[in-house]
């Protein structure tokens, strides 16, 4: 049975289900198509987590750009302490310009850590 710490069960416990609305950063426009690079999504994403939970920055990682195209989805991963991870759903709500907007939602349910 795998039992998360005090200090990653309190923070599971506090970034499951957040929904934060309106965040935005600059894209790349050099492409036929704009987009925010995974590693910059994923900073950004680890920044509002840390900044929505007031815990420490989490370890986020995605997988793939994200498209400045509204209603574009994709999955980034959050890790915790233990290695248990809960996966981040982000969505393009607009685009204005340069600017993606998007939501993002973290599961409720982590996953364990692998054994």
């Amino acid at each position: 049975m795998t039992r998360l710490s005090t200090a990653t069960w309190g923070f599971s416990a506090t970034v499951a289900g957040v929904l934060l609305v309106g965040c935005s950063a600059s894209v790349d426009v050099g492409s036929s198509t704009p987009k925010m690079s995974s590693d910059k999504l994923a900073t950004l994403l680890s920044e509002k987590l840390a900044a929505q939970t007031g815990q420490p920055k989490p370890d986020v990682t995605c997988p793939d750009d994200l498209a400045a195209k509204v209603g574009t989805t994709t999955r980034c991963t959050l890790t915790a302490g233990d290695n248990s991870t809960l996966g981040v759903t982000v969505k393009v709500t607009s685009v204005d310009g340069d600017q993606i907007n998007f939501d993002f939602q973290v599961d409720e349910t982590a996953s364990p850590a692998p054994k």
